[in-house]
């Protein structure tokens, strides 16, 4: 074997081993999954009392870091290569910039990303990687609104959340998923691996609430391969990415009610599909001003089943 090759296996075991356990979950599996480690990433690397667990992660972080690095780069013929989901903004009131390498993926494996860009059209979405005290306050700005949204949501969370996920779903809000775990659904190559990440949490949302999941899937921190957006196509997905984002996940590092305000709403545009994180809690303090000023501004909010 190459010497080259070698020095890089041996550099990636030294760099894992020296890693202090108690710090593996929280510090090395979001590094390699993520460009940040959402408070989503910890939590589904916890038990319920706060304990670090790996069982989830037994057969990682190594294992799968080697296979992405040095094989699998296809199977049957499709491209197992990472990509990151992003949206740069470009101008207050514009369409945002998206992945160029990737954009010919979008339409061929039912990818949603942004709306018809001719209609004043916003659809409003929330991750849910855990409860932080906040969920209900924006289904309460929500109801006063009469609009309605999609929550894209772990299964931990609709284990720990039963009442709030059954209001979600009375109020004529979309239970979206969000994958079991959430790894990089880019590295799970595994076709039944890959379905279970679904199926565990639609099996959770049908003992909580007695109906079937809608097919609507938010790949965890925007990670995606050809094969992932095959794999979520063929299980009767549609993949939904975002056209507005922005740092609002980090419950001890939120952005002040006014700056955030202004960022939404100088970023929103026609087609928007908006990405907020129900954790945050000026997200939970803004909200009803900022739905007040869309409808202001003559937009209007749909569901993503009216999806155009």
């Amino acid at each position: 074997m190459n010497k080259r090759i070698i020095s890089t296996i041996l550099a990636s075991l030294l760099s894992i081993s020296l890693i202090p356990t108690d710090c593996l979950a929280k510090d090395f599996i979001c590094k390699n999954q993520a460009s940040h480690c959402t408070p989503e990433i910890i939590e589904n690397a916890l038990d319920f009392n706060g304990k670090l667990t790996l069982k989830e992660y037994e057969d990682d972080p190594i294992s799968r870091y080697l296979k992405n690095v040095f094989i699998n780069k296809s199977v049957n013929g499709f491209d197992t290569k990472e990509h990151n989901w992003f949206s740069h903004p470009k101008g207050k009131g514009m369409s945002p910039d998206f992945p160029k390498d990737t954009f010919s993926l979008l339409s061929k494996y039912d990818c949603y990303y942004l709306g018809d860009t001719s209609k004043k059209v916003i659809y409003l979405t929330f991750d849910e990687g855990y409860e932080n005290g906040y969920t209900p306050k924006i289904l309460d700005v929500l109801k006063k609104h009469k609009v309605k949204a999609a929550f894209f949501v772990v299964k931990p969370y609709i284990n720990s959340n039963p009442e709030i996920i059954n209001r979600m779903v009375k109020e004529g809000h979309l239970v979206c998923n969000h994958s079991a775990r959430h790894p990089s659904m880019a590295s799970i190559k595994d076709q039944e691996k890959f379905n279970k990440e679904l199926s565990d949490v639609e099996e959770a949302f049908k003992e909580v609430t007695e109906k079937n999941m809608p097919k609507y899937f938010r790949p965890p921190m925007g990670k995606y391969s050809e094969l992932s957006l095959n794999y979520t196509k063929g299980y009767g997905y549609k993949t939904v990415f975002w056209s507005f984002a922005y740092a609002d996940w980090e419950p001890t590092k939120q952005p002040s009610p006014a700056s955030a305000k202004e960022k939404i709403l100088n970023r929103t545009h026609n087609g928007a599909i908006v990405l907020l994180h129900a954790v945050s809690k000026t997200n939970a303090e803004i909200l009803d001003d900022v739905v007040t000023e869309w409808k202001k501004q003559g937009y209007e909010i749909k569901s993503l089943d009216e999806f155009k």
